[in-house]
């Protein structure tokens, strides 16, 4: 079996960026991606998300993004962004490939699925977290009669005209979903805390104070928080008509789902239709199980990229690069983790 320098898993931007370093080094290496186009995580995303709607999308290394109308669709945009980044750059990309588990094999890493097994010396994981969406628990929630819905599930505004829409969450995407839905229906918008909104403008040396907040987290083994979380929240020109009609007067959370709608704690009841969860999700990496990653913490622990349990091991779409704004940044530290270990290899090896 081939031995390959390093293995990246996912074909987001933070894998895209990490396959372009690591072949500028001469790295040989695979990129599997468990989706059978290309896109990443965009292909996935509701149809009604146009371009305009999309705060920012970071050009990949060495190839700006076209320019889009407003009205494009972000969810085929995007991929073909990607796709043609893929093909113009010849990135060793094999797809559809889901890996179940990455393990130890004699030192070095074995990557298992269902479609083949990898052996490599080091392993640069970039699975994102569009795949493990988070739902929390509230007391009651499987007697609800109603819709209940995630972000991954959203089928656009109109699929909601004419019911009662309970928004749960205090990100981006609520707020999102708030502009696009209270124009054509009733909303109610409920959150564990106060939003924190941002009222001045969202510059580049804001993007990275906010990147190397999330990385200092990441660094103590602390879990990663969302970039959004210490951006705080903004309001664009196409959902002022929301806030007009009262989208953005928050409520605090229920204390419990009932068939027809939601309880409060005063003992109120809201009759609502669906339920949206806006509630984010959580790093996709069940597979890096076996190798015991995660410090007492609760998070893995990162130097820059590199795993501190075990620097074989690169993280990129975690912590402060599961966004745009840090991906490629991530990507070429990622490249350079790799080139670090594959030389110490080396060292050791002639000493």
């Amino acid at each position: 079996m081939e031995i390959f320098d390093s293995v990246v898993i996912g074909g987001g931007q933070a894998g895209l960026s990490s396959s372009y370093h690591l072949k500028k080094r001469g790295i040989a290496h695979v990129l599997l991606d468990s989706n059978a186009h290309p896109g990443g995580a965009w292909q996935h995303r509701w149809d009604a998300l146009t371009m305009s709607d999309v705060h920012r999308v970071s050009d990949l290394p060495d190839d700006p993004i076209p320019d889009a109308a407003d009205t494009e669709r972000a969810n085929a945009f995007v991929p073909a962004y990607f796709a043609d980044y893929e093909r113009t750059h010849d990135l060793p990309v094999v797809r559809p490939v889901k890996v179940q588990r990455v393990g130890d094999h004699d030192g070095l890493l074995r990557v298992e699925s269902a479609n083949g097994t990898w052996l490599s010396r080091t392993l640069v994981n970039a699975t994102g977290t569009w795949t493990r969406p988070f739902i929390p628990y509230y007391p009651g929630a499987e007697t609800f009669a109603g819709e209940q819905l995630h972000t991954v599930d959203y089928p656009g505004p109109e699929h909601f005209r004419g019911k009662r829409v309970l928004v749960v969450g205090g990100g981006a995407s609520a707020v999102q979903f708030l502009g696009a839905l209270r124009p054509l229906t009733d909303t109610i918008w409920v959150t564990r805390r106060e939003p924190v909104w941002r009222t001045d403008e969202f510059t580049p040396e804001i993007g990275r104070e906010v990147v190397a907040r999330v990385e200092e987290r990441v660094r103590q083994g602390l879990p990663p928080r969302s970039v959004v979380s210490v951006t705080g929240l903004m309001l664009r020109p196409q959902e002022r008509e929301a806030e007009r009609l009262g989208a953005y007067e928050r409520r605090p959370m229920f204390s419990r789902i009932e068939p027809d709608g939601v309880r409060w704690a005063s003992g109120e009841f809201e009759h609502v239709d669906v339920i949206l969860w806006a509630t984010g999700f959580r790093p996709a990496i069940e597979h890096l199980g076996p190798l015991q990653l995660r410090s007492p913490r609760g998070g893995i622990q990162l130097d820059g990229t590199t795993a501190v349990a075990d620097p074989r091991i690169q993280l990129v779409g975690y912590g402060p690069s599961a966004s745009t704004i840090g991906a490629n940044r991530a990507g070429r530290s990622a490249a350079r983790g790799v080139a670090a270990w594959l030389a110490s290899e080396v060292v050791e090896q002639t000493a």
